[in-house]
């Protein structure tokens, strides 16, 4: 008898607004599962991100069928997997765990999700040069799928120069040297008035972290920009963005679409990311943090 009923959830810190779980049991309903998506928010209990492994055990313990991740645990994570599939170790990053015979295997469909977006928000744009604003485990993907996506060099800006080069490293071996470079935000200024385009992927312009990630002076028309934030649907960034011309693409397309790739994972089940992808157009753009 094949499985109807699913426990899921979302390891991450200031969880509260996500729309996971709306997204994942709207597509359970439409196919008739159950579908439950619980959130396990680390400052609610008052923990460190060092302690997602003992969370994702004890979730595999009490029956979880799989888990989401997010900031700030997407690398931290996997010390504590069994088993990686290759865009993860690729990646250095984790967002999606499926427990499977006892063992916790991890996932990336930040990857598909954000290529996905783009493809369908920005089909035109130039991708010769690309500055990227973050490093994180989101910057790892987001990066990795613009260079899948054709981009000439990929230019990593982290306030943490050391990540920065780490992941610049990483792509370079991944795809080909001179595909990646790092550097630090005071370099931003020398690197936007050539670039084509920029991706954010900070935690800067969330609900709980308000604010550009750069000076808006920085911005000019010739850039195109992609926001990998969603809560709100529509950021300073991208409102900024927005106002001197710039085509932009907001964080709502990377959300549907790597909620639909990790039900699959989840359910085994084909989803809809067409519906998904109008949900998270319902869910957030009907909210008063839109304006």
């Amino acid at each position: 008898m094949s499985q109807t009923s699913y426990l899921v959830g979302l390891i991450g810190a200031g969880i509260g607004p996500s729309l996971s779980p709306a997204l994942h049991e709207r597509e359970g309903d439409r196919q008739g599962l159950r579908c439950l998506y619980r959130l396990i928010d680390i400052d609610e209990l008052g923990v460190g991100p060092e302690a997602v492994g003992e969370l994702v055990r004890a979730a595999r313990d009490v029956g979880f069928d799989g888990l989401n991740i997010t900031h700030p645990c997407k690398q931290l994570i996997i010390d504590h997997l069994d088993e990686l599939a290759p865009q993860a170790r690729a990646l250095g990053a984790v967002n999606t765990v499926v427990f499977e015979d006892g063992r916790a295997i991890g996932h990336n469909t930040d990857v598909t999700g954000f290529a996905a977006s783009f493809a369908r928000g920005l089909p035109d744009v130039s991708l010769e040069r690309v500055v990227q604003l973050g490093a994180g485990g989101a910057g790892a993907a987001v990066a990795h799928a613009v260079l899948t996506l054709g981009a000439g060099q990929v230019t990593v800006v982290d306030a943490m120069p050391d990540r920065a080069a780490v992941l610049a490293a990483a792509l370079e071996s991944h795809f080909s040297a001179g595909r990646a470079a790092a550097a630090s935000p005071d370099a931003l200024a020398g690197l936007l008035p050539d670039a084509d385009g920029i991706v954010h992927a900070t935690p800067t312009g969330m609900a709980a972290h308000p604010g550009l990630p750069l000076p808006a002076a920085l911005l000019h028309p010739r850039l195109w920009v992609a926001e990998v934030v969603y809560r709100p649907l529509e950021t300073e960034l991208l409102r900024t963005a927005r106002a001197l011309g710039c085509a932009t693409l907001d964080g709502g397309g990377m959300a549907a679409f790597q909620a639909a790739d990790a039900f699959r994972l989840f359910t085994g089940r084909e989803p809809d990311s067409a519906r998904m992808f109008a949900d998270i157009a319902e869910l957030a753009g009907a909210e008063p943090a839109r304006h």
